[in-house]
């Protein structure tokens, strides 16, 4: 470790000498005396510095109160980055509230049900958003959420409309109350978080306030941030990467988040440049694209001194590049899941390049926040086998299974789902296949579910997409396990090809063939640009669409054979 990074970690130890179990307000009051003054949001129209921050929460807090939040009720948050949504989070966590998080890319019968699923006894939504009146869409959805009368919903007692065009007649219609003396208890639900939905259908994952300030000071302790880190990022609030990695951590530091709307390559590059941000977060579909514009576009990054690019798997040579093209000395990717909170495996500032590309990095050490009995480490691994569930020897490859004060309590009220995904002993089954390094690093081989049978032989996707991305003129490549008539199921592909190049499917079958066995070879391959990619809000790509996708594809040749 060099001298610097100690620096960084004790000065973060001297505020922190012991590990003290508290509410997420009730650290955001603590940061406070220490960084009053500070931005804690940074947008082009509005800065919000720890002082009003706090203060417009505990207006709101009291507002919430006035509707009957009490401690354990849930409050629904269908709202983008804006300033006022985390004074909104800060508000509900102060009344004892749970904050859902909504997807705002949610259809408006996926809306109804989230608020379903988390049992909203409020519902927070913004008027519109780019097209889309979303207090027009629930009206014609859930006909009397405003008032609490909505028949399908009983839980749900009232609903609040915030206008960012009239942001104003948002806090005249507050109701009056009063702050109770205390809210929440540290390990009391705060986050009901929905799972990507990348394989299945949403589930609402519940994360108590000390998982969630561990995971911000883990985070912040392992990359040993500096102090006012400012984060730009355009990833949402209701994901884990945005909220934890972005605002809370950043809070540890007395740092600030540059939060924007919308994913806009340029838009991003220019806040960096106007609000002298230091560190970059997106996915790396994001980072790519980002890349992508900087290559074309002069943008003054010299503040940059940190990437982190994360949540979903990158093509190899994405990693050097960012080192080329943003000039950062800390590149930083990181492995975790909303059923653990958020990351618990990260590469380490002054990884070499390697590290960073052919692994997501160590265990997360996390100083007081850890388990001392792992040496301050976030948490520990052991492996299982996939079918079986039988234990794993140390080091081998199999499903990741962790356990540590990070792991969420399960899925809100599905008690058979939530058994499922916990082993005896505390342990989280991750439902991701892989295996630590004898240097500790982790090689992640893909997800149990993608993992597919071709010729009678088990198949990751993973590994295939990670040789395929090393092939120069392909960008991003997408593997899917498909039926078929004669094996049962193969494999199949979809390709980004990188920018300027031109590649056929002929072309990328001659050039796998004498790299892998036969049975691993794509029946079908198809291209695809990056923008008809379909992307969670978080710019995860939806396999599960992606295979629609390719059934649909198949359907319409055979219609015209």
């Amino acid at each position: 470790m060099n001298e610097a990074i100690a620096e960084r970690r004790q000065a973060m130890s001297d505020r922190h000498p012991v590990w003290e179990e508290m509410t997420l307000d009730a650290y955001l009051a603590r940061a406070q005396r220490h960084f009053a003054a500070k931005p804690l949001v940074i947008t082009d129209d509005e800065t919000l510095d720890y002082a009003a921050v706090r203060q417009q929460s505990e207006r709101l807090a009291a507002a919430l109160c006035g509707l009957g939040v009490s401690r354990g009720d849930r409050v629904g948050l269908l709202l983008a980055n804006y300033p006022i949504t985390v004074s909104l989070m800060f508000a509900i966590w102060r009344a004892g509230g749970v904050a859902v998080a909504i997807n705002t890319l949610y259809a408006a019968k996926d809306l109804e049900y989230a608020v379903r699923e988390a049992g909203c006894n409020v519902l927070i939504s913004m008027a519109r958003f780019g097209s889309r009146r979303y207090d027009l869409e629930l009206d014609a959805q859930i006909p009397g959420w405003r008032t609490g009368d909505c028949a399908a919903l009983p839980e749900l007692r009232a609903g609040l409309v915030y206008d960012a065009e009239a942001p104003q007649t948002f806090f005249d219609a507050l109701p009056a109350g009063v702050l109770p003396s205390q809210g929440a208890e540290p390990h009391d639900p705060a986050v009901i978080m929905f799972t990507s939905g990348t394989t299945g259908s949403p589930k609402g994952v519940v994360q108590t306030h000390d998982n969630l300030l561990r995971a911000a000071y883990a985070g912040a302790y392992h990359q040993a941030f500096d102090e006012g880190r400012r984060a730009v990022f355009s990833l949402p609030l209701y994901h884990g990467f945005g909220l934890v990695v972005g605002l809370l951590s950043g809070m540890i530091v007395g740092g600030s988040i540059v939060p924007l709307l919308r994913f806009d390559a340029d838009a991003l590059l220019a806040a960096t440049q106007r609000h002298r941000a230091t560190y970059l977060m997106g996915v790396p579909t994001m980072t790519i694209a980002m890349m992508e514009r900087a290559k074309v576009k002069s943008y003054d990054l010299s503040s940059l001194t940190a990437v982190h690019s994360a949540a979903a798997p990158t093509p190899s040579w994405v990693w050097r590049d960012i080192q080329e093209t943003f000039g950062c000395e800390e590149i930083f990717t990181s492995y975790g899941q909303t059923e653990a909170t958020a990351t618990i495996v990260c590469t380490q500032p002054g990884d070499p390049i390697e590290v960073v590309a052919e692994t997501q990095g160590c265990i997360v050490q996390a100083g007081v926040a850890g388990i001392a009995a792992q040496d301050g480490r976030i948490c520990e691994f052991k492996t299982i086998d996939p079918v079986t569930g039988a234990d794993l020897p140390p080091g081998a490859a199999g499903e990741l299974c962790t356990r540590g004060p990070m792991n969420s309590l399960g899925y809100f009220r599905r008690p058979e789902e939530t058994a499922k995904l916990f082993l005896p002993g505390g342990w989280l089954r991750t439902g991701d296949l892989g295996q630590f390094r004898p240097d500790g690093n982790l090689f992640l081989t893909g997800r149990s579910k993608e993992l597919y049978k071709s010729r009678g032989e088990l198949v990751s996707p993973k590994e295939l997409e990670q040789l395929v991305t090393t092939h120069p003129a392909i960008g991003q490549a997408f593997f899917i396990g498909m039926p078929d008539d004669r094996w049962g199921e193969c494999g199949c592909a979809w390709i980004v090809r990188a920018e300027g190049h031109v590649v056929s499917d002929e072309d990328i079958l001659a050039w796998l063939k004498p790299q892998v066995a036969g049975y691993k070879l794509p029946r079908d391959i198809w291209f695809i640009a990056d923008a008809d990619l379909p992307k969670t809000g978080t710019g995860k790509v939806q396999k599960n669409i992606l295979k629609e996708m390719a059934l649909a594809h198949l359907a319409t040749q055979r219609g015209a054979a």
